[in-house]
C-alpha cells in the first residue's frame, strides 16, 4: 500500500497539488489506521492529510477515483446481466445454474472470459481485463486517437472476435429452440456489457496513466463549445484558458518589442551619408526608431443574450492592461459606461462583477446599439486616436431601434482599425433585428466569436496587426 500511496502522491503533484514527504508519511499512517476496507473513510483520511486548500478538494476526489477506483463500479454500471428485468434473485440464480450445466456440456471451447461473462463472475472479468491491459504498451498518441488505439489493442488482447465465434458455435450446438433463444439473448446482453466495460476501463485507465492528456482532450472539446451553453464548472475552466490565452499574447508581444528595440541597418541613409567618400560605406547608419505601443478601446455588450461571451472578453481585457500603452473599457446595453478603473485596479473576478452588476448601466434594459454608439460618440470620442484599435463585442441585435451606423463611421475615421466580434453564428447575421450588415460595412474586421478557438484566431489577428 505504501508504494501505491507514493505513486498516488506523484500523480497529485504532476497535476498541481503540493504534497510534501511529511504529508505523505502522515497519509500512510492515517490510511493504515483506517484501512482500505471502508472506502469513504480511507478517502477522507487521505484528503485530510494531503489537501491543504479547499479549492484542491474536488481535484483530489477526481484523482482518487481514477487511481483507487476499481473496475467494480464500471461493471456494476454496465448493461444489466439478467435476461429479464422482471426476473428476481431466485429466478436469476436458477438461470445461472442452468448456465453452469450448459457450459459443462457445450462450453469446452469457450474462452475463460466468455465463461466468466456468462456466469456473471465480475471478479474474474475484472482480473482478465487488468491482465490484458497490463500487456499493452503505452501509446504515444493523444486525445481520441489514444482512446481508439487503446480500445482496439485491449479488444485484441482479450480476443473479442474469437470469443464471439466461440459463443456462436456453442449456441449452434444447443438442443431446444427455447433454451437457445433465451441463452442467445443473454449472451448478447453480456457481450454488450463487456463492450461498455472496455470503453469505461479505457477512459479511466488513460486518465490514470496520463491525466494531462485527458485534460487536454477535454479542453480541446470545450474550446469548440459555444460560450452561451457553458455550465458553471465549464465557465471556471474557460476562465483559466482565457488567462493562458492572454499570457500567450503577452509573450508574443514582448518578443516583438524586443526585436523592435534592436537597431536595424539603414542602407539608404548609409549611402547618402557616404557620398563624399565615393559611396564607400566608411560610416554605417542604423535605424533606432522605436515602435510606439498601440492603444485599445473595447466596447462590450453585456445584455443577457451575450452575457457569457462578455465575461470572457472582460476577463481578457483585464489581462491586456500592461500590454498596451492605454486600454479603455466600456460596457453597454442601451446606455454606455466606462469600467476602465475597475480593470486597472481590481482583480479580474471583482472587475467583472462590478461591470456586470448593473451599477454602471442598466443590464435589464433592451439592447439598443444605436443609442449606445451615439452616446459613446458624444461623450468619449476623444478616447480614439490614430494609434487606437477599437474592438466591439455584440450580436448587433438592435431591437428595431435607430441604427445610427454613422457613429461607427466616425469612430473608424479616427481609429487605427475597428474590429467587430459577433458571438452569433454567421448564418444568422442580417435576419430579424440584426443590423450586422450596416454596422459591418464600417469595420476593418468582422469575425464570428462563439467559442475559445475563434477567440484564439482573433487574438492572432491582434498580434499581427
Amino acid at each position: 500500500m505504501d508504494d501505491k500511496l507514493v505513486e498516488f502522491a506523484g500523480l497529485l503533484r504532476r497535476n498541481g497539488l503540493r504534497v510534501s514527504v511529511a504529508e505523505l508519511i502522515e497519509a500512510a499512517r492515517a490510511g493504515a489506521l483506517v484501512g482500505v476496507g471502508e472506502r469513504e473513510a480511507f478517502q477522507d483520511a487521505l484528503r485530510a492529510t494531503m489537501v491543504k486548500r479547499a479549492v484542491d478538494g474536488p481535484l483530489f476526489d477526481q484523482f482518487f477515483e481514477l487511481y483507487f477506483g476499481g473496475l467494480g463500479g464500471l461493471i456494476e454500471g454496465s448493461a444489466a446481466a439478467r435476461p429479464s428485468a422482471a426476473q428476481g434473485d431466485r429466478e436469476f440464480q436458477q438461470f445461472l445454474e442452468q448456465i453452469d450445466h450448459l457450459l459443462a456440456r457445450y462450453g469446452a471451447d469457450l474462452p475463460e472470459l466468455g465463461q466468466a461473462l456468462l456466469r456473471d463472475d465480475s471478479g474474474r472479468v475484472e482480473k482478465l481485463l487488468r491482465q490484458a491491459a497490463a500487456r499493452i504498451a503505452p501509446s504515444r498518441r493523444e486525445g481520441t486517437g489514444a482512446q481508439a488505439h487503446f480500445r482496439a489493442e485491449l479488444a485484441g488482447a482479450l480476443e473479442i472476435e474469437q470469443l464471439r465465434q466461440a459463443l456462436a458455435r456453442m449456441l449452434t450446438g444447443l438442443d431446444g429452440e427455447g433454451a437457445r433463444a433465451e441463452l442467445e439473448e443473454y449472451a448478447g446482453r453480456r457481450m454488450r456489457a463487456l463492450e461498455e466495460m472496455i470503453g469505461r476501463y479505457v477512459n479511466a485507465e488513460l486518465a490514470r496513466r496520463e491525466p494531462q492528456g485527458i485534460e487536454r482532450l477535454r479542453l480541446r472539446q470545450l474550446a469548440e463549445k459555444s460560450f452561451a451553453y457553458l455550465t458553471a464548472e465549464e465557465l471556471t475552466q474557460m476562465n483559466a484558458a482565457v488567462t493562458r490565452l492572454a499570457q500567450r499574447l503577452r509573450n508574443v508581444m514582448a518578443i516583438r518589442r524586443r526585436r523592435a528595440r534592436r537597431a536595424r541597418f539603414d542602407s539608404q541613409r548609409t549611402l547618402r551619408r557616404n557620398l563624399s567618400r565615393g559611396g564607400v560605406p566608411f560610416e554605417l547608419v542604423f535605424n533606432r526608431r522605436r515602435r510606439e505601443r498601440p492603444q485599445i478601446v473595447v466596447l462590450c455588450d453585456i445584455s443577457d443574450s451575450v452575457r457569457n461571451v462578455s465575461r470572457f472578453m472582460l476577463h481578457f481585457v483585464h489581462a491586456l492592461q500592461d500590454l498596451y500603452s492605454r486600454v479603455r473599457s466600456f460596457v453597454f446595453v442601451a446606455e454606455i459606461g466606462e469600467v476602465t478603473c475597475y480593470f486597472r485596479e481590481g482583480q479580474p473576478q471583482e472587475a467583472m462583477a462590478a461591470a456586470l452588476s448593473g451599477e454602471i448601466v442598466n443590464v435589464y434594459a433592451h439592447s439598443n446599439f444605436g443609442r449606445a454608439f451615439k452616446l459613446f460618440v458624444e461623450r468619449y470620442l476623444d478616447a480614439i486616436t490614430r494609434k487606437t484599435t477599437v474592438i466591439v463585442l455584440g450580436d448587433a441585435r438592435n431591437n428595431y431601434n435607430t441604427v445610427n451606423d454613422w457613429c461607427l463611421r466616425e469612430i473608424r475615421q479616427r481609429a487605427r482599425q475597428l474590429i467587430w466580434l459577433n458571438p452569433e453564428s454567421h448564418h444568422t447575421w442580417g435576419f430579424g433585428d440584426s443590423e450586422m450588415a450596416r454596422y459591418g460595412q464600417w469595420c476593418d474586421v468582422v469575425e464570428e466569436c462563439r467559442n475559445l478557438n475563434q477567440l484564439y484566431r482573433v487574438v492572432d489577428r491582434l498580434v499581427v496587426a
